[in-house]
């Protein structure tokens, strides 16, 4: 009898379906297998051979992620007919329950057959039955059979992987990047970190890597991918000053690369300057629209908000119809109070979606209905700081999203506490439906802040008291409840709430940071106070607000000149009303009254109404 396995396999699926159908009658079935089976003998001799395209389902749960194949193996090998029956009674095995015995056949016939398909059933039968082992056992010996095959390869790389046998996997990654076409090569090499991402031993992984791209690392054609690659998956193992080097020589591969920078970008933060250089060595040329976003979003994150709203104003200038950049563009400029600017900005951000229509993907629909609502939510409470109530409410009539629901209302109860209707505004806060699990959480937060905005903070202060009982755990909340004990005289209470957050969550710098603040404001326990914001600085380096806080400690224990220094960093990072308060003063009482005034000044024109601004200029009897 003369038929490949693509022949064998058509049949045997059809025998699957008469015989084990209906499955609830055994009896039925029993017949249907005599009569099935002997219909199978009497036409093994003359069956055609069937070429099926189509490959194994590949969406069983597996030990390692599995690709597909990227062509059928050539070899169409000719099943005798006790081969024949031998894969049969496999497949049944393996439809009957039994996985090991039909692994156990399957194998065995890849083994006598030297078919690359049955191999690779084989191997899929011991996936989709958990048993990663045996899977590699049929992968190698599908390997060594058909040496050249990327399948084989490709399967006994992924199973080592996932099986965390990560240092086994070397020569499999090897002989898979040296077996894919030069054309490909790229593309192969950029997917490694992706075929790693399930290491346990991060740091294995990478060496392993850099060991099997020697090759393409010294590659003028393939270095640039092989350096980015080899960056990324040192980034998964914390190998800052790695992935430094692995940028740097990218670059040095292609100055205009922009994966080489991209990866840098990663890395933009405080503790490793380094990498900034690579990213403006790529600004410098010309980056795509979508890097300089990136670069001002690593600048938000830094709180460097004049140098990301230059990026994002240079891509607007290029692409004036860009979404995303007239929307963040315009949230820096509320923040900062430039009204005018925000207003024009979060304009711009609706008509260039509006304009875009409904000719999007569901993913780019969604992207944009979100970006919506927050221009809507921004404009809004643009014209609330105008007083202008009813255009308030109409940009707020106009947000749908179930999501932006609690800001939306939370927005509409601040318009309400403005016309005297503080109540009210509860009122329709509480009044909010709760979907979701977080939304009884979400609610409360925000019935706190409209009673912080308020000064409401006695009240603030008994609704987080009432509510700890049953989120006790919650340490936002516990740090709300800090601040609001603080502001109304509960000293003890606050430092209490704040040691205990210290000590349950070690890394929530916020805690140590208004701590110290706290002791240095009342210029007591200074040491202290110096040591719980340098700690904080150790989470959140660079902070311009912790910042703040240290240059303020740095006053009250007589350190002018440094103080000085710190917070003229502090401003120069986060122009804000309150860092200006403290530099201000600083700069008074160091006779450098002109420097004083013209810093007050601006950080009046940033918010004239803050409290500790206001505070020191009554203090020191001081009119702008």
């Amino acid at each position: 009898m003369a038929m490949d396995y693509y022949g064998f396999m058509f049949l045997a699926n059809r025998f699957m379906r008469f015989v084990f159908t209906p499955r609830s009658v055994p009896g039925v079935a029993a017949a249907r297998f005599a009569l099935a089976l002997a219909c199978l003998a009497g036409v093994a001799g003359s069956l055609p051979a069937w070429a099926q395209t189509g490959t194994l389902p590949k969406n069983a749960v597996t030990a390692a992620p599995v690709v597909p194949p990227t062509a059928p193996e050539p070899n169409k090998s000719a099943l005798d007919t006790e081969l024949f029956y031998q894969l049969l009674m496999g497949e049944l095995s393996v439809y009957g329950g039994e996985p090991g015995e039909g692994f156990s056949l399957l194998l065995d016939g890849a083994r006598k057959s030297n078919d690359g398909k049955l191999y690779e059933r084989a191997v899929q039968v011991a996936l989709q039955g958990r048993s990663p082992e045996p899977a590699l056992a049929a992968a190698r010996a599908w390997a060594k059979a058909l040496p050249n095959s990327r399948d084989a390869n490709r399967y006994v790389l992924q199973i080592l992987v996932g099986l965390n046998r990560v240092a086994e996997s070397s020569e499999a990654l090897k002989a898979e990047i040296n077996g894919t076409p030069a054309r490909e090569r790229n593309t192969m090499i950029s997917a490694i970190p992706r075929i790693y991402s399930r290491a346990t031993d991060k740091k294995l992984a990478a060496t392993v890597v850099e060991q099997a791209l020697a090759d393409s690392l010294a590659s003028p054609t393939h270095g640039v991918t092989a350096w980015t690659t080899l960056g990324r998956v040192r980034l998964e193992a914390g190998d800052a000053p790695g992935v430094l080097e692995a940028a740097r020589r990218a670059q040095a591969l292609d100055a205009n690369a922009e994966a080489p920078a991209g990866l840098a970008l990663q890395l933009m933060d405080a503790k490793t300057p380094a990498a900034e250089e690579i990213v403006r060595k790529h600004l410098a040329g010309k980056p795509s629209l979508e890097f300089r976003m990136g670069y001002a979003r690593a600048l938000i994150d830094g709180q460097r908000l004049p140098e990301a709203a230059q990026q994002l104003q240079a891509v607007t200038r290029a692409k004036a119809d860009h979404p995303q950049a007239w929307l963040v563009l315009g949230s820096l400029e509320l923040q900062d109070r430039k009204y005018e600017a925000a207003e024009k900005s979060l304009r711009r951000h609706v008509e260039v979606n509006q304009a875009a229509g409904g000719n999007r993907t569901d993913t780019a629909r969604a992207e944009s209905s979100r970006g919506m609502a927050q221009a809507y939510l921004q404009l809004a409470q643009i014209a609330e700081q105008r007083k202008d109530f009813t255009l308030a409410e109409s940009w707020l009539a106009k947000i749908d999203s179930a999501e932006d629901m609690v800001n939306a209302q939370s927005r509409r109860a601040n318009i309400l506490a403005k016309q005297g209707k503080l109540e009210e505004g509860r009122k329709l806060l509480r009044a909010l439906p709760e979907k979701a699990p977080n939304d009884a959480r979400m609610k409360l937060m925000a019935e706190v802040q409209l009673l912080r905005d308020n000064k409401q903070f006695q009240a603030g202060y008994d609704l987080l008291t009432e509510k700890s009982r049953t989120m006790p755990a919650d340490q936002e909340l516990n740090y709300d409840r800090a601040m609001l004990a603080e502001k109304i005289g509960k000293l003890d209470e606050m430092e209490r709430l704040l040691r205990q957050i210290i000590a349950t969550k070690p890394d929530y710098q916020h805690a140590y940071n208004a701590l110290g603040y706290s002791f240095a404001e009342r210029n007591v326990r200074l040491p202290e106070a110096r040591a719980l914001i340098q700690k904080a600085l150790e989470f959140a380096p660079g902070d311009p607000f912790i910042t703040d806080s240290l240059g303020w400690v740095e006053f009250r224990a007589g350190n002018l000149a440094e103080a000085e220094r710190i917070l003229e960093g502090a401003f120069k990072t986060r122009p804000d009303a309150e860092i200006a308060a403290h530099l201000g003063e600083v700069l008074w009482v160091r006779g450098k009254r002109d420097r004083a005034l013209a810093i007050w000044r601006d950080g009046a024109a940033l918010n004239g109404d803050n409290e500790t601004l206001l505070e020191t200029l009554k203090r020191l009897r001081v009119k702008l």
